[in-house]
């Protein structure tokens, strides 16, 4: 099982400088909004960074750093410690695959275009009735992109995934969209677009590395 971690703290810390990172800066900016006017109240979670679309910015494109910022941003102390928990355990596997500044960009990436996946939809299901305002914030775009990675292993490189690994990554991502599904104050489309995110650019990664040892066989 891959997601067993057995690391010390230091060790943890050493091998996997990225993940490392983003939960000290989910963590830190997490207190940091919370003492400056807490981080339950959407205008203040639109103070220091939300995701916002509204009828006249439908994308978010008048702010376009909202699109980054409201990934290191969570709604309240629960959601922060659910989603730091799944990338302690969940992410150390793929920044180890990728390595690290690959993984970087991956889920920064991942996280940017949950949020674009997410505008589009509403744009599409609420757009034609006139105004409408949607405030997200999360590492859960990121996260899912993620978990689309290793779908995308469990799929197309099962020899990389034990079967313990590969039911783990069913389980999660079943488990998360019915989740997403049944409460509402859940952004499910940055969900799904950050999992579709993962899915196609790590496909994309695995063809290219794929090329590469094709080229070095010649």
């Amino acid at each position: 099982m891959i997601f067993l971690r057995y690391e010390s703290f230091r060790v943890y810390l050493r091998s996997y400088p990225v993940t490392s990172a983003i939960i000290a800066l989910n963590t830190l900016y997490f207190i940091f909004v919370a003492l400056n006017g807490g981080t339950t109240n959407g205008e203040n979670l639109y103070r220091w960074g939300a995701f916002l679309t509204f009828h006249g910015d439908p994308y978010g494109l008048l702010e376009p750093w909202r699109y980054l910022t409201s990934v290191f941003m969570h709604g309240g102390f629960q959601h922060l410690l659910f989603n730091m928990f799944a990338l302690l355990v969940f992410a150390p596997p793929l920044e180890r695959l990728l390595r690290s500044v690959k993984y970087g960009v991956f889920y920064l990436l991942c996280g940017l275009l949950g949020n674009l996946f997410s505008a589009v939809i509403t744009v599409m299901t609420e757009g034609g009735n006139g105004e409408f305002v949607h405030l997200s914030v999360g590492a859960s775009g990121a996260i899912y992109g993620v978990y689309g990675a290793y779908l995308y292993l469990s799929l197309f490189r099962k020899a990389w995934l034990d079967d313990g690994s590969r039911k783990t990554v069913y389980m999660i991502l079943g488990a998360g969209i019915i989740y997403s599904i049944i409460l509402p104050t859940i952004d499910l489309w940055a969900h799904v677009g950050g999992g579709l995110a993962g899915f196609l650019m790590y496909g994309l990664f695995d063809r290219a590395m794929v090329r590469r040892q094709r080229i070095v066989r010649r």
